[in-house]
This record gives C-alpha cells, structure tokens and sequence, in this order.
C-alpha cells in the first residue's frame, strides 16, 4: 500500500441542512496535477429530502479477497434520518455515480429494526448494515443482511435471544470467530440534539462492547466499560488479522478503550487513553470534554488517530505498544475553545493558552475535526467537520450557516507528527445549492 497510487478522487456525503432539499454523494478531485484540484467535480443527489445520509460502505471488500466474481463498484448508503438504502453505482463511472436501486425504509421496518449506521460487505457477497433502536425510537443493537446480488433485505443477522441494548458500529474478525459491536444510545434521545441528562442517563446512552460469535451470530459477552466509557462509538481491530485486539473511542468521556481477547477465550477492554477535560465558562457545562467522535488505526498498525469535535483537535498516538499508546501528533483544527469565542477556559491541564482560530486560504473553519479518513500510504489525513445535523445546529449553528470544510492534514507516517496543509481546502459552504454538511469520506 506504501507505494501503490496516489487517490486522485474521494466520495464525501453530504447533508442539506435545509431538509426540503436532498443529500447527495459529492466526488472530490484531490489529484494536485489536476485544474479542478480541491474541487466537488460531481453530485449524485438521493431521491428524497430529510434522508441524512451518514456512513456508508462497499458491496465488496478485502473479505471477498480472491474471489473473481465480486467486484468493488457499489457503494451502500444508509440514511439515519429516513432509514433508506442507497445503492449507488460507481463501476460504470467512478467520477459520476449513479443511483442503482432504493431500499425503502418499510423493507427495514418489516424486521422490527431503524436507524442505520456501519456497513461492512461479507465474504458470502451479503451486506450487513447495524442499526441502533426500533421503529419506534427505542434502543435496539441488530444487523440486518442485503443481498449483494438482489439488493433486498434478507432478514436479521443476529440468532438466538440476546440482543443488544444499543447499537451503533461494528467490527468482525472471523480468524478470532468474533465480532464486535459498540454503543451510541436511544433514537429517540440522540435524534433530538445532545442533552446532557440523556448522555449520562444508562437507559438511552450505552457504555458497553457486545461480543459475538461471527460463526453462531450469537451474544456471547457483554463487556461493561463504565462510567469512563460512556458512548463507545467507532471500534477498529487491528489489520493483523492474527491480532486479537483493538480500539474503541467513547465519545462523551473523551477516553479510548484498547479491547483484548484473554488466554481463556474471554474479552476484555482497559483504558488506554483519557482526554483531560477543560474547565469552563460559557458553555453549556462547567468542564466541557473533548467528545472523541471518530477513530481510525493506520493500515501498518502503527498509528492511531482521534478526532476531538469539542476540543478541536486532531492526534495521532504511536500504537506500537497497543497497551501503552505515545501521543506523538497534534493539530488544532478548530473547535468550542478557540481565543477570543465565546467560551473562555479557565483551567487546563494540557494547554497554556486557548488555541487560535483557523483560517485557510482566507477562509474561517466553523466547526471542528470530525470524521477522518487516511490515505492508504498513511501520509495524508482527510478531515470533514460535520457530526450530525441536529447535533451541529446545536453545537456549530456558524457551521451549519457556512457550511462546513474538508480539510488535509499532512502525517509524518515514520517518527509521527500532524501539520495542516494550508493550501488544501474544498468549501461545501459555496455549494449550488446553498451550504452542506459533509461528513464521511471515502
């Protein structure tokens, strides 16, 4: 991967904030050769308003490796607003996707299940999809499987009694006969806003790992992370397929978990990180965390990288000892503590001084780092600033007036080491069709 071709296009979904308008898959032109380098080059626009598209993912992937009849030209994108599935078409051409079929919301709801989020393709050439509560709003961790040939809802992956109490993201690593499953909370809570009383409230916020057997698709284990583990949201294992461990971000106590499995066969999980919270004035709270909403480990297992959405910052640690992480990295990108805001910081045991704002090619970044997404040779990270449209018009209401950013962040993938490129920048507030909120990128 370290010396394979540099990405020349990047998929970035995109929110209308303005819910009478439609979401849409936006291709990015990030070849610097290129005359429309930095630029949205095409928009596949979903059918229907209101979707809030969200994560999406491949119809085939490294688990269909050697297999000659699968092919990696759909992208699956589901909607935590509508409960939709888009299948979009991207083998006939990668730079102007088109939509290939729509699985209404009534195919999910048949099975009892809404709101979804991860996708992962399986080796058999099925889909799974998680999803996070009921119909009616209430918590719920399932999966449900899409036929990869059909593209219709088969059913519910999981088998036997024990479900889960929330869902959210997932990760299976089949040498292990494991997969694992992680926590955001209620539909029906965290669809209306961030409120703190739900957050801390273990009836609509999770704080736990959900272990299954990938073989049995049964619970077998359910992994309590605590009080410092509130709403354990992105997980990622290892590349090593032999390496029987991993990492999860908890988002409300800005901590990561490295999970485990133990000589009798068990899991386990310990924190490995904690960032310090920062005391307050002009917030909603007296100390405000850093709200860690997105993880991603390079594909050598060296590095680790978080998004801090409060805080603003973006870190890498050095995981080469996975029990011990060594932050090595570190770049503000924005956030709730900048100089001069609203919010002033009264006590920190990190900073001596609030961090600047961020200006880039003239333009102020509203919001914060988000989601990440790093480039296969490990040397460029790409950051977006959206989380969630009725969290960013709570938290980022500038944000969401001006649209939010992509972008790039130059990585020292050998000693470790963050720098932002100043140069790069693609502005969805300058968008056609009004500002957008972009959020995961591919």
């Amino acid at each position: 991967m370290k010396h394979g071709p540099r990405e020349e296009i990047l998929y970035t979904l995109c929110v209308q904030p303005d819910q009478t308008k439609q979401d849409y898959l936006a291709v990015i032109d990030v070849s610097p050769s290129s005359p429309t380098y930095c630029q949205v080059i095409y928009r596949c626009h979903m059918t229907h308003s209101g979707d809030e598209v969200h994560h999406f993912g491949w119809n085939s992937c490294s688990s269909c490796y050697g297999d000659v009849t699968k092919r990696r030209d759909k992208l699956v994108v589901p909607c935590l607003g509508s409960d939709r599935i888009y299948i979009l078409d991207v083998g006939g051409n990668p730079r102007a996707p088109t939509i290939h079929k729509v699985l209404e919301p009534e195919e999910m709801h048949a099975f009892g299940v809404a709101t979804p989020h991860t996708t992962h393709c399986l080796p058999s050439g099925d889909i799974m999809i998680s999803t996070m509560g009921t119909v009616e709003g209430e918590g719920r961790g399932e999966f449900v499987l899409v036929d990869g040939a059909s593209w219709k809802v088969k059913g519910l992956w999981t088998a036997g009694d024990k479900v889960a109490q929330f869902g959210y993201d997932f990760w299976y690593q089949p040498y292990w006969d494991v997969m694992i499953s992680t926590e955001w909370g209620a539909p029906k809570s965290f669809k209306t806003g961030f409120k703190v009383a739900d957050v801390v409230d273990p009836k609509l916020t999770g704080r736990s790992l959900n272990v299954y057997s990938w073989k049995d698709r049964t619970l077998q284990q359910v992994i309590a992370l605590g009080e410092e583990g509130i709403a354990p949201l992105e997980i990622r294992f290892l590349h090593n397929p032999l390496a029987a461990q991993g990492f999860v971000g908890c988002a409300v106590t800005s901590s990561i978990f490295r999970f485990f499995k133990k000589v009798d066969g068990t899991w386990a999980a310990e924190k490995v990180i904690r960032i310090p919270p920062k005391e307050v004035k002009g917030y909603l709270a007296p100390t405000m965390e850093g709200m860690v909403t997105d993880i991603l480990i390079s594909l050598d297992d060296r590095f680790l990288f978080l998004s801090n959405w409060l805080h603003g910052d973006v870190r890498q640690y050095d995981i080469s000892d996975p029990a011990h992480p060594r932050l090595v990295g570190q770049v503000f990108l924005g956030g709730k503590i900048l100089k001069g805001g609203p919010v002033e910081v009264v006590k920190d045991t990190e900073l001596s001084e609030q961090p600047s704002p961020v200006v880039v090619k003239g333009r102020v970044i509203h919001g914060s780092a988000q989601m990440l997404q790093l480039s296969l040779d490990g040397k460029r990270l790409y950051v977006t600033t959206s989380l969630f449209s009725p969290w960013d018009k709570q938290i980022y209401p500038d944000m969401v007036q001006n649209g939010s950013v992509m972008l790039k962040v130059d990585v020292n993938s050998e000693k470790g080491g963050l720098k932002l490129d100043e140069d790069f920048l693609v502005d969805f507030g300058k968008e056609p069709d009004g500002p957008v909120l972009a959020h995961e990128t591919r």
